[in-house]
């Protein structure tokens, strides 16, 4: 089929105004002018999609999807209190409320026009839904123990769920790797045992890096209320039975880089905030690749990464819209705006200009990069997987416009999303699900689940008895 808009992005490539995109199964055959391709092909049927931009699906390159019925619930709190309450709600999850969040965010994240995610779990949500609704994906599966005698034993279990996740997947849209948990959760044996890992079988992987002001007090001073995080992540009355956190002195990526986690061949580092020019320097003399999440830096009081700075230093960065329960929306599009504002704002130099081209490279082309998957998706080229998206811009706001890229990032948000094609597959369109998914029996269900949170969460008794349990169930919460 061949689709026609007023505008086509190819993103690698300047855009076409009044183009077309030809798909052909499940690929790209060919991009051009509109007139030019009808009078190439002129027995293809034609789709006009009218007012609208055509581009690369958005390659999301950090999320949590699992967390999604947990949006609005925290308010504005900040980092650690928000992890903290976090906590003691997801600990009243099931193995089924972690897959029917997961198919909530999933099915938003079509709808906003993303159709790669590369989601780091510790029960298998993700993946799940993202196979049954058809997202093309990257699934990390977490590990984590603040005792170093468990970490080869817990690196081996997330191991094994890999193994049995490849078995089930039926599609060549999803692939696998491997991530530590916190940075303050994880005995730095666990960095090494993936390290070996990883490089042993070429799996991938990804580790939450200098994100906060409390992560890297603790890391520097041992001082921050990441002691009782810890704690609750495996048992939370096992912090009596351990010596306080020893103090490293040094920033996390200097911390972690003594572990080898930073010398694997695909490396994706989330945040990376609270960086200095030497660890900047790191980072790119070891290729890794950054996830980028200004929205939730904002929100809970983060901090703001130096974008700049990574681009300078050669790093490739790519976009990520992390976690529901803090940001509320999977909204790739509010990110790039958010992110470019925000980088603009704090430039020390008034003359380094981000545009809204490399903005939305960093949430399309940049991003595959990131999961080192370029030569398949992130831009409208020939060859490459039919992952398409068409974002109205019709609104009289948006009118007349010289610049559809800026016009997507400054003037549009996931609402104008009105198609969303993976692997030549249309999962939604004209602003409607149309994958076969049951959307309202999806929705109900998250929707009973925050109530039933909401109802139980003041009953200290039935926390504390779940806390104590957390260790031992977390393995188990999806069940394979």
């Amino acid at each position: 089929m061949l689709f026609t808009a007023k505008y086509v992005i190819p993103v690698t490539a300047p855009f076409i105004e009044d183009g077309a995109v030809l798909v052909r199964g499940d690929e790209i055959a060919d991009v051009g002018p509109a007139e030019f391709l009808k009078a190439k092909y002129p027995d293809e049927e034609v789709r006009d999609m009218g007012l609208s931009a055509l581009m690369p699906g958005f390659v999301d390159v950090h999320t949590h999807l699992g967390y999604t019925a947990l949006r609005g619930m925290f308010g504005d709190l900040p980092y650690s209190d928000w992890k903290r309450a976090v906590l003691r709600r997801e600990v009243l999850f099931t193995p089924q409320d972690w897959i029917d969040s997961a198919r909530l965010g999933s099915l938003e994240a079509v709808a906003s026009g993303i159709t790669t995610i590369a989601d780091i779990t510790s029960t298998g949500s993700s993946f799940v839904a993202a196979s049954e609704i058809g997202l093309r994906a990257r699934i990390y599966r977490e590990v984590m123990t603040i005792h170093g005698d468990h970490a080869d034993a817990v690196v081996q279990e997330g191991v094994d769920d890999i193994k049995a996740w490849r078995e089930q997947d039926t599609s060549s849209r999803i692939q696998f790797g491997i991530a530590s948990g916190p940075i303050y959760s994880c005995h730095p044996k666990v960095f090494s045992s993936i390290a070996r890992y990883a490089n042993e079988n070429g799996v991938p992987v990804a580790m939450h890096l200098a994100g906060s002001h409390e992560e890297d007090d603790f890391i520097r001073y041992g001082s921050s209320p990441f002691a009782v995080h810890t704690s609750e992540h495996e048992n939370h009355r096992l912090s009596e039975a351990y010596p306080p956190w020893l103090p490293a002195g040094v920033s996390p990526v200097k911390y972690v880089s003594n572990w080898d986690i930073l010398d694997v061949p695909e490396m994706l580092a989330v945040h990376c905030v609270h960086v200095d020019d030497e660890d900047i320097a790191t980072l790119a003399e070891k290729g890794v690749d950054i996830a980028y999440c200004p929205r939730i830096n904002a929100k809970l009081s983060m901090g703001s990464a130096p974008l700049i700075k990574f681009l300078a230093a050669g790093i490739t960065v790519g976009l990520g819209t992390d976690s529901p329960a803090a940001v509320d929306t999977t909204d790739m599009i509010d990110e790039m705006h958010t992110g470019l504002m925000i980088t603009r704002a704090t430039s020390p130099d008034r003359r380094i200009h981000l545009r809204s081209d490399q903005m939305l490279r960093m949430a399309t082309i940049n991003g595959a990069r990131a999961l080192h998957v370029e030569d398949s998706i992130g831009s409208l080229e020939i060859g490459k997987k039919a992952d398409i998206i068409a974002v109205d811009l019709h609104n009289s706001h948006q009118n007349p416009t010289n610049n559809p890229e800026s016009a997507v990032i400054y003037t549009a948000n996931q609402d104008n999303v009105k198609m969303t094609m993976i692997d030549g597959k249309i999962l939604y369109d004209n602003f409607t699900h149309v994958s076969g998914v049951d959307r309202d029996g999806i929705v109900a269900r998250a929707n009973e689940l925050r109530e039933r949170i909401r109802a139980n969460v003041d009953n200290d008794e039935l926390r504390e008895a779940m806390l104590d349990s957390a260790s031992e169930d977390r393995r188990d919460r999806f069940n394979r």
